[in-house]
């Protein structure tokens, strides 16, 4: 059984995500808010959905910095953004905050059903204009033939970050500590002249690394 949230403003949408998932037989869609304020206070990491549907324009904070909050406060969330918004900027900024899946509203519910699905064998959803936008970042960055200072191990972790996992996943993933992968974050933030993770993960799907 897949548990999941939805986060939207729209009644009319999330009224209707809401009612087509529950009628799935192996979901179960019994949490939807109307914004991410109203959602913080009943996540916690004994209760929570493996699959939260988020929209980017919510009122109040939006669904972006929610995202973030979300997946610090309880990393094994699945998060799939479900937007009118097909701009790179906002598509490389969702998956900078942890987004694992990203589709578009005009989806099927049938096919949002079916990447909910495909969360859960380990697949990351993407709606056919999004993902060629994500392949054309990474063969723009092929092109420019970038040989990355970063070594192997680096190169583990940052696949991690892209992945949105928490340190404490990423050591659990490559069998070392929590204080060696720290060390391999502040290595890999010198190398590429950056301040924090959103800039390492941009880099990356960018083709930059």
């Amino acid at each position: 059984m897949i548990f999941i949230g939805i986060v939207e403003d729209d009644a009319q949408i999330r009224n209707s995500v809401q009612s087509y998932l529950s009628r799935q037989d192996n979901f179960v869609c019994d949490s939807a808010y109307d914004s991410i304020e109203n959602l913080l206070p009943n996540l916690s990491s004994e209760n929570h959905p493996d699959v939260l549907i988020v929209d980017i324009g919510l009122p109040g904070m939006s669904g972006i910095e929610g995202m973030k909050i979300i997946k610090d406060k309880i990393p094994v969330i699945d998060l799939v953004v479900f937007t009118v918004y097909n701009d790179p900027q906002k598509i490389f900024d969702s998956l900078c905050a942890g987004a694992t899946g990203y589709l578009l509203k005009n989806t099927p519910l049938q096919e949002l059903k079916e990447g909910i699905e495909l969360l859960a064998k380990g697949g990351s959803p993407m709606s056919p204009q999004i993902a060629r936008m994500v392949i054309q970042f990474f063969n723009d960055g092929k092109k420019k033939n970038i040989t990355s200072p970063l070594s192997q191990k680096e190169k583990e972790i940052v696949i991690g970050l892209v992945d949105g996992l928490s340190y404490k996943l990423i050591a659990q993933r490559m069998s070392i500590s929590i204080e060696t992968v720290r060390f391999h974050i502040k290595n890999i933030y010198r190398k590429l002249h950056v301040h924090g993770k959103a800039e390492v993960i941009r880099k990356s799907l960018k083709g930059e690394i």
